[in-house]
């Protein structure tokens, strides 16, 4: 067993400002959708793609970033993902047309994968002495990432409201730099000697981008058309040729074989159908506040503050206990169900609707189902890893939960589009597009919660931390 770090809670406060600031990555810029859109002329379904970019960089890029991660030492990776997060910001800060956003979006979420893997292997290094400490870690270490919500929502509200949309990335680079002068705090870890497989990289990213731009174009373009049924099956091509690359190539960037590790299939489903069902409710959610009800961004940024202050407060207090009580199958299952029960609420928003009625409780509710859920979804799919693995497994639940998410957006708003989501000013037609992407997000919220509880294998509840103790330590 490996000495303690004397350090470590300090660290610990490091990596918890990285997982702080790329979840807030993902929510500050809600509120300021529209006046974006108004600026730099984005249409109604190109929008997304400020939230896309980000998304699908971040996802098909996070599994390069954890084996660069063990291969090169965490922190070395997690500081050069810092430096290229703050660049991506400022390209984003200062874009004056849509493609120059989505460029500076695109370059953020790689810098997010490098930080994300390397932040998670840092934690398990720094807390695998002790199973008690390493729970508690990664419980504070999962409650930055409603906090950053959180923070994402108001902060994104303020200056929408009283500066202007390019000072939710401006934000970044103070914070960046405070972090990057504090890196000396996270402990050095040796590289290890090993190539990387860039093939795999290209061929992973690729087919997820490809995927989601053809799901985007799709209602244009028609489902059963040529150009969908190509883009659709050339993303295809190229995610098997992922697989077989792996398969083939001496060193590959997802060795197969660590779907033999327990749990970690069945977790990665849960993430990638909470991603799915999560993030079009907090988009969709925005645009009703703001298209229909007819909020400004800092009174809609405050509208969703008891939503992602309910997370913070339940993921920091609650779930992490509940999480040594019962394990994580009934909370992963059980959580997804709730959060479904909130979207199946959320469908049923009015076009003359108020915050009090058709927001708050189904919300509160959400956030609920997402508290319970998360941290227990992360640990079941990183517990069994050993720790020369431990950069690739976070890689992977973290590449699942973000996948899910840009499909998941992608797949809602083709659907709210075709029901009228498109038509601004036109409160009925949004609504019903609205309503239609979180009754689709509801069951998608079902079906992941009944796949967990029927497949995943039970466990001790204590077992995920003692498994992972076990293999840091051999």
């Amino acid at each position: 067993m490996s000495a303690a770090d004397p350090r470590r809670w300090w660290a610990l406060l490091v990596l918890a400002a990285a997982q702080f600031m790329v979840i807030m990555d993902t929510s500050i810029i809600g509120v300021a959708l529209p006046e974006m859109q108004r600026d730099l002329g984005f249409t109604p379904g190109d929008l997304q793609w400020v939230f896309n970019a980000y998304v699908i960089a971040f996802g098909g890029l996070l599994l390069l970033g954890g084996r660069l991660s063990d291969l090169l030492g965490a922190r070395r990776v997690f500081t050069a993902g810092w430096a290229v997060l703050i660049a991506g910001s400022v390209v984003a800060a200062a874009a004056q047309t849509a493609w120059v956003e989505v460029l500076g979006r695109a370059v953020q979420g790689a810098g997010g994968a490098l930080i994300a893997p390397s932040a998670m292997t840092l934690l398990m290094i720094l807390f695998a002495h002790d199973p008690r400490e390493l729970g508690k870690a990664m419980a504070l270490y999962g409650a930055a990432a409603p906090a950053g919500g959180t923070a994402g929502v108001f902060l994104g509200g303020v200056f929408t409201e009283w500066l202007s949309w390019p000072w939710v990335f401006i934000v970044y680079v103070p914070i960046g730099l405070a972090t990057l002068a504090a890196t000396g705090l996270l402990p050095a870890v040796a590289p290890r000697r090993g190539g990387v497989d860039l093939l795999g990289a290209v061929t992973v990213t690729a087919g997820l981008a490809l995927a989601v731009f053809a799901v985007v174009r799709a209602p244009e373009a028609g489902w059963g058309s040529a150009q969908t049924l190509l883009e659709l099956g050339a993303a295809a091509a190229l995610l098997a040729l992922f697989l077989v690359v792996q398969k083939t190539v001496r060193e590959p960037l997802m060795p197969l074989g660590i779907w033999r590790v327990p749990r970690l299939g069945s977790a990665n489903l849960a993430m990638t159908l909470l991603g799915a069902a999560w993030i079009p409710m907090w988009y969709f959610l925005n645009l009703y506040l703001q298209q229909v009800l007819g909020y400004g961004a800092f009174a809609s940024g405050a509208a969703l503050l008891p939503m992602t202050g309910l997370l913070m407060v339940f993921m920091t207090a609650v779930t992490a206990r509940l999480l040594g009580r019962f394990g994580a199958k009934p909370l992963i299952g059980g959580g997804l169900l709730v959060l479904a029960l909130g979207l199946l609420w959320l469908s049923a928003v009015e076009p003359t609707g108020s915050f009090a009625a058709d927001v708050l409780p189904a919300s509160l509710v959400a956030a609920l189902g997402m508290s319970l859920a998360y941290i227990p979804a992360m640990m079941a799919a990183m517990s069994g890893a050993p720790q020369e693995q431990a950069g690739l497994a976070s890689g992977i639940v973290n590449t699942t939960y973000q996948v899910g998410s840009a499909l998941g957006l992608a797949a809602l708003t083709a659907l709210a589009t075709s029901q009228g989501a498109d038509r601004l000013g036109d409160a009925a037609a949004l609504t019903g597009g609205f309503s239609a992407a979180f009754l689709a997000a509801a069951v998608i919220a079902a079906v992941g919660g009944l796949a967990t509880l029927f497949w995943m294998r039970g466990a001790n509840a204590a077992q995920p931390r003692r498994e992972a103790a076990q293999k840091v330590s051999a």
